[in-house]
């Protein structure tokens, strides 16, 4: 339950106080890891495998249990902010989405440039937009 995890060290006037930003960087430090690792497929038992790319769960877990509990201790307008930059950003998701799904109908999308492990970065991107166009109108 969200209510045993741990708490994060609060250190007044430091991002590094955010347990999202904590456990951000260590999901993303354990994602490229992973993927550096599976680059040579053949070291490992199909097992092992399928456990090593796991791994970024967790983290990513506690990015999303510390990220949520920040924005429900989050003042109004950062709320309102979130909300927007997400507003923003699913749609044009559902869009690129729809839009990849549509062109693999019709031709081969290369693997190497819009599969998952890369899509997935857009996506961040779109976020990003979303809270920069939200963060500006509320100055």
């Amino acid at each position: 339950s969200f209510a045993r995890m741990p708490k994060m060290p609060q250190v007044k006037g430091s991002v590094w106080r955010s347990g999202s930003v904590i456990s951000g960087i260590i999901w993303l430090l354990t994602y490229f890891g992973v993927r550096a690792a599976v680059e040579s497929p053949e070291r490992f038992s199909q097992s092992a495998l399928i456990a090593i790319v796991l791994v970024p769960v967790i983290p990513a877990a506690l990015f999303l249990y510390y990220f949520i509990t920040e924005m429900r201790q989050a003042d109004e307008l950062q709320r309102h902010i979130q909300l927007e930059a997400l507003a923003f950003a699913y749609p044009l998701t559902v869009l690129l989405l729809i839009t990849l799904g549509l062109l693999q109908l019709v031709i081969d999308l290369n693997p190497a440039d819009w599969s998952y492990r890369h899509v997935w970065q857009i996506v961040v991107v779109f976020y990003l937009a979303g809270i920069g166009i939200a963060t500006r109108r509320y100055r």
